[in-house]
């Protein structure tokens, strides 16, 4: 007798290939291929078909190394590569290490100007890469990233509000906190729109959060239409396209901080995130509770996009689309995925913090548009290829 989806008398147990599935999951074994494809909304990679991990670890190192350089090397004021590992190593291990031959801008344009944007590139990309792999989990939804939520709409519209009427009351500070305020306000109304019968569903939180972003973001542009400084304008531009322009040492303490925390927290529960791929019943059936584990996660997901929101502004698609990059490198196990998205996002990001600086220099290009023009081609082509190798066309 052929069983259908939602029919038969085990309508409310996991399928046996699902069942299969989570125990490779829970093992860390591959998964067979049937119930990858059943379980996983993801395209790419399998888990058996994933690179090594040390290889992909020490690759991703290396080029993040040779992009942060890059990043301190070039722009309006070129200095020489060998004179920029001078002065890092100078800054490190102090005149016993390395005598100074470099003048004394160029020390100022690598350590105290560069140094942190290049530091705040890379932390942002890579809280918005795990933010984005971690919201495509507990939602199920490959189009799902960090904007899908209404966050960042939130954050960008906290700190338009402080603008807009001269919140100022702690300075400079003001905006962060508004920003990150913003994301939380945000998530709570997400959660009540979404809650229907003291559940939230992966549906409703998708739906919810698309609502309250194109709400926020029509609030964003009325508040700018009807402000009475024409320079508002050109200040919101940072918070709608995001940029890191005023990275600075002390605004790498908080983010750098939460990134750390986060991905802790987030290895920690690591195999709950494997089985709400496998699907809520299947989660539950293993013990899981999927509602409560949920909305955790959302909280802590808005923490981190709350914070990279509050000093970098809202850079797009970065979630979105590097999370799949890295499921085609080491697969869908996030304990795998984990370390190698903070690595993707920090190259990805710094790189393109790089062309923003360079492409018309001396003016700077939004980050976000980059990040848009580099990823949506790409996320294009991805899909396309992976659609190719399911039909088996060449």
């Amino acid at each position: 007798m052929t069983r259908t989806a939602g029919s038969g008398p085990r309508q409310g147990a996991a399928a046996p290939q699902d069942r299969a599935a989570l125990v490779a999951a829970l093992r860390g074994a591959p998964l067979p291929g049937r119930a990858r494809r059943r379980t996983s909304p993801f395209p790419g990679r399998g888990r058996g078909g994933a690179l090594p991990l040390p290889a992909v670890l020490a690759g991703l190192g290396a080029l993040l190394l040779v992009t942060a350089v890059a990043g301190l090397a070039i722009g309006s004021v070129a200095v020489p590569w060998g004179q920029t590992w001078r002065i890092l190593l100078h800054r490190i291990g102090g005149p016993a290490l390395l005598t100074p031959d470099w003048t004394r801008a160029q020390d100022l344009i690598v350590a105290d100007a560069g140094l942190p944007r290049v530091l705040l590139a890379g932390t942002v990309g890579a809280t918005l890469t795990v933010a984005g792999m971690v919201i495509q989990a507990i939602v199920r939804n490959p189009l799902a990233g960090p904007s899908v939520l209404g966050v960042s709409s939130g954050a960008a519209t906290g700190a338009v509000v402080v603008m807009r009427f001269g919140l100022f009351g702690l300075g400079a500070v003001t905006l962060n906190v508004a920003a990150f305020l913003g994301a939380l306000a945000t998530l709570a109304v997400v959660f009540v729109v979404a809650r229907a019968g003291g559940r939230i569903t992966a549906l409703r939180l998708i739906l919810g959060g698309v609502a309250i972003s194109a709400v926020l973001s029509a609030l964003t542009s009325l508040l700018v239409l009807t402000a009475p400084s024409p320079t508002l304008a050109s200040q919101v531009l940072f918070w709608t396209l995001g940029g890191f322009g005023a990275a600075r040492w002390s605004l790498l303490i908080v983010p750098a901080a939460v990134l750390l925390a986060g991905v802790a927290a987030l290895l920690v529960h690591a195999r709950n995130l494997n089985l709400l791929l496998a699907g809520e019943e299947s989660a539950a059936a293993l013990g899981l509770d999927v509602q409560r584990f949920r909305q955790a996660m959302l909280v802590l997901v808005a923490v981190l996009i709350g914070v990279t929101v509050a000093v970098s502004g809202v850079i797009g698609f970065v979630g979105l689309m590097l999370p799949h990059v890295v499921r085609f490198l080491v697969g869908s196990d996030h304990r795998r995925g984990l370390p190698v998205a903070v690595l993707v996002g920090a190259v990805f990001t710094i790189a393109a913090d790089l062309v923003a600086r360079t492409v018309i220099s001396p003016q700077e290009l939004p980050v976000g548009i980059v990040t848009a023009l580099v990823g949506g081609p790409f996320f294009v082509w991805l899909l396309r290829r992976d659609t190719r190798r399911e039909t088996g066309v060449r």
